[in-house]
């Protein structure tokens, strides 16, 4: 991808530059995406008792964050747990040098002219249902008004009853 035109030299190294910075900012978000994930399902296995079964890295990465918890918040303990493992994560998926600072995430525009406070979701309820007669269950659902409407089977069998007897009563 990096072609250059002959007596072109600043370009072609300016078109390099370019590409390894891109590259590496990719790098740098995977192994930055990969390394929160990480963190969190190896916090979570260790409480719920299965530090034993988590591999060496995650286990050494956990030990670390523990002993930090004594020194520091719990908040500060966990970003430097993740940065650790970030830089361990950048360096395997073919990251050159220190790996890069992320880039700040922009906060989400505030709703109605309130501010942003996290990332949590109101809950919202479910609306009730609409209460059906036990007779509309299963039926068709209702014409536009104008239109006509189904005659109840009940009706029809009833028609067709008296159709049978008065049959009967006429041919005697």
């Amino acid at each position: 991808m990096i072609a250059t035109k002959l007596g072109d030299s600043q370009r072609g190294r300016s078109t390099r530059i370019a590409m390894a910075s891109k590259s590496s900012t990719i790098i740098a978000r995977r192994a930055r995406t990969r390394a929160e994930a990480d963190f969190a399902t190896w916090l979570m296995m260790a409480k719920l008792g299965s530090f034993d079964s988590l591999p060496e890295n995650a286990q050494k990465v956990l030990n670390g964050y523990r002993e930090r918890l004594d020194r520091m918040s719990e908040i500060e303990s966990k970003t430097i747990a993740v940065r650790e493992t970030y830089q361990a994560y950048y360096s395997d998926m073919g990251g050159t040098g220190e790996a890069p600072e992320p880039e700040p995430r922009s906060p989400p525009p505030a709703d109605r002219g309130e501010a942003v406070v996290d990332n949590v979701v109101r809950f919202k309820k479910p609306q009730k249902p609409k209460v059906t007669r036990i007779a509309d269950r299963g039926a068709r659902p209702t014409p536009p008004s104008g239109a006509r409407r189904p005659i109840p089977a009940l009706l029809i069998f009833a028609a067709l009853c008296a159709i049978v007897v008065a049959w009967k009563f006429l041919t005697k």
